[in-house]
């Protein structure tokens, strides 16, 4: 290691682009390669959603450093984490190869220009060229196709493939995308973003985006932060009162205790009123006098039962001592909800409980969760039996389901649009 810290000017270079695409950075030599990743996609404007690996020649097949996907399939090698940068740069000339979606194939080199006698104390992008490919594009060829047509002024009758119009391929391009575009102060503003350090979450939580990050998915990094920055919701009595009103109808429901039938469900007597109190009827499809032919209700015991609301004992469902103690406190009965998420025991109940809560915290439409939350569990491996269809199939996850309840699902059988409340009760289950 370096007696003393340096820094780098370097120019970082999409190798085989024609007009070059390039970055002059000034970078501290201490950086570890796995945040000069973080820096590089930044920098050039990668999404950071494939693999990536360095290297110390120009060879594709010189030796790399492995990340932390490489260990977990079984590769060994150095770690790029515990390598510096400043190990492998010592002077003007001195070049690192840099790799980048292995399947369109991004090469890029950073070239040592002048050596930094002080190390900025942050990364800094002073200039650069050309707009970064987008992602998924085919490579070099199709970069350079979409980025002729785009020059071209979007001639309908030369659309690259494989779209079959122009509007498809413009929809597909990123927001006003222009090849010969390239903005300084944005590309600042995107590094010093990404080379914050992660936002605090529980361990849990945090071994789950680490475990992402590592597969070249930062979906559950973006839907933190973006939760971390969302506007503060103050969740009042009357908020909390709205939030959990099929609870609370269901507490006043029973009243001080009821007894289940022989079958163990709510007798007709309790199903009815709770079914027309909490919007049931208006939407169900039958009587709603049974629990068993109700499922919306049979659901919303459940969840109040994982929740710590109400028990049974002997054939008695009755509320328990905290629900009794809060049931007129709308406030303390929420924070004690907070305090249960994410619900269950298995592996798959806690990773798509946290999943859930990072999807709805971030402030996503209710009509995205299951989708968002289904992608981040594809993303961890979790698939169906004999299911190879799991990204159309619906998500089964306790903590959605209080989730959607506080959204009022049990008003019109789904939830849409946006709910800022229900966002805020997520953010204060992950505590942020």
């Amino acid at each position: 290691m370096p007696a003393r810290t340096r820094g780098f000017r370097v120019r970082l270079d999409l190798i085989g682009s024609k007009p070059p695409v390039w970055r002059r950075l000034e970078l501290p030599g201490d950086l570890t390669l796995d945040r000069v990743h973080v820096a590089i996609q930044a920098a050039m404007g990668w999404l950071d959603s494939h693999l990536h690996r360095f290297r110390t020649g120009s060879d594709p097949r010189a030796p790399y450093f492995v990340t932390p996907f490489d260990v977990e399939e079984g590769e060994d090698g150095v770690l790029e984490g515990t390598v510096r940068l400043d190990q492998l740069l010592t002077g003007p000339g001195d070049r690192l190869w840099y790799d980048y979606d292995f399947g369109d194939g991004w090469h890029h080199v950073l070239q040592v220009e002048a050596v930094l006698d002080e190390p900025p104390a942050e990364v800094r992008c002073t200039t650069g060229r050309m707009a970064c490919p987008p992602e998924d594009c085919g490579g070099m060829w199709g970069y350079a196709e979409l980025a002729a047509w785009v020059r071209g002024g979007c001639d309908s009758t030369s659309v690259p493939s494989p779209f079959d119009t122009a509007d498809d391929a413009r929809d597909w391009l990123p927001l006003e995308w222009h090849p010969d575009r390239f903005d300084v102060a944005e590309t600042s503003a995107a590094i010093a973003a990404a080379m914050l350090a992660p936002v605090p979450v529980p361990d849990e939580l945090a071994a789950l985006r680490t475990r992402l990050e590592h597969r070249g998915d930062p979906t559950l990094t973006h839907l933190l932060e973006r939760a971390a920055t969302h506007p503060v919701v103050e969740v009042d009595d009357s908020t909390a009162a709205q939030l959990l009103k099929p609870y609370l109808e269901l507490l006043d429901v029973i009243g001080d205790g009821v007894h289940l039938t022989a079958a163990g469900y709510l007798p007709p007597a309790v199903v009815e009123p709770l079914a027309d109190r909490t919007g049931v009827t208006g939407w169900w499809i039958g009587s709603a006098n049974r629990e068993d032919l109700t499922r919306p209700l049979a659901r919303l015991r459940a969840s109040a039962r994982a929740l710590g609301l109400i028990g049974v004992r002997k054939g008695r469902l009755t509320p328990t001592a905290l629900a009794r103690r809060s049931r007129h406190q709308p406030v303390a009965l929420w924070q004690h909800i907070v305090s249960r998420l994410p619900i269950g025991r298995t592996d798959f109940d806690r990773q798509a409980g946290w999943a859930a809560l990072a999807v709805v915290a971030s402030g996503t439409p209710a009509d995205e969760w299951n989708n968002e939350i289904r992608a981040l569990l594809l993303g961890l491996g979790w698939r169906v039996a004999d299911r190879p269809s799991f990204a159309t199939i619906a998500v089964d996850s306790p903590t959605l389901e209080v989730l959607e309840f506080l959204a009022g699902r049990a008003r019109s059988g789904r939830v849409t649009g946006l709910h800022p409340a229900v966002a805020a009760t997520a953010r204060a289950a992950i505590d942020l």
